[in-house]
């Protein structure tokens, strides 16, 4: 297993070769972009059940397609996530750091018309994760942690104090551990983490939805809960770094 420091250089190295290569031409920029938002929204909602295929969220999204056999709520799953990918955009915009009211809204975007009550609203009651012993907090600890949370994720935007790519772990892996929301924790988890990696103009992590690939994030997961977040920690760099090659293998040669 490779050591974090090493692999953080390696990623370092790969964004100084992609932003000296930038601005990328707008066509290889927005094939990539749109490669990435697929495999993204794919894998997301598929770690989390939805029975879509990566070529039926492709042709919910380009096409504007109802594929048949297929309910609602995935339906939903697919063009919900995607309009949550927008909404970083905008966030990308703003110099301010990201906070509480960000994630709410990020939420609020993946759930909107699945679960309209509790659509960016703090859990009222407790959950229970299948799968796991870890019993995440009562839902009256939920807005004071949150509270943390979010003064943890400006601080620590403020000071710059940890490598882009550990503090996108560590959010991840916080924000899963108070499992905040009643539904949709996976999903909102894993825009945030892309957000933080894309606000320090890193390449995204897209967690992989196989079986093995999904059992060895949740591992991670648990594995963290011991106190021990290293095997977390390279599981997001490793896919950082994957993202890293495919925008190094896009650079125009001689470019």
């Amino acid at each position: 297993m490779p050591h974090l420091s090493e692999l953080f250089k390696e990623i370092d190295r790969k964004k100084a070769l992609i932003d000296q290569a930038r601005p990328l031409p707008a066509i290889i920029l927005d094939k990539l972009t749109e490669y990435l938002d697929i495999e993204w929204t794919y894998n997301s909602n598929a770690i989390e059940g939805n029975t879509m295929t990566r070529q039926e969220t492709m042709l919910i999204l380009k096409e504007g397609l109802t594929i048949s056999g297929k309910s609602m709520r995935e339906h939903l799953e697919v063009t919900n996530h995607k309009n949550a990918i927008d909404y970083l955009a905008e966030l990308l915009t703003k110099v301010e750091p990201i906070t509480q009211k960000d994630v709410k809204r990020i939420h609020f975007l993946v759930l909107e018309g699945i679960n309209n009550e509790n659509a960016g609203k703090y859990r009222s009651v407790e959950v229970y994760i299948s799968g796991t012993t870890y019993l995440p907090p009562k839902p009256a600890e939920v807005p004071e942690l949150m509270l943390d949370f979010s003064k943890w994720l400006v601080e620590r935007q403020e000071l710059q104090d940890l490598h882009p790519v550990k503090l996108a772990a560590e959010a991840h892996y916080k924000f899963v551990t108070i499992h905040p929301f009643i539904d949709g924790n996976g999903r909102t988890a894993r825009l945030l983490m892309n957000l933080i990696l894309m606000k320090y103009g890193y390449p995204i992590a897209v967690l992989e939805c196989e079986t093995d690939k999904r059992k060895r994030y949740y591992q991670a997961i648990r594995t963290g809960h011991t106190g021990d977040l290293f095997p977390f920690e390279i599981l997001i760099a490793e896919y950082v770094n994957l993202t890293a090659d495919k925008f190094v293998g896009s650079i125009p040669k001689g470019g």
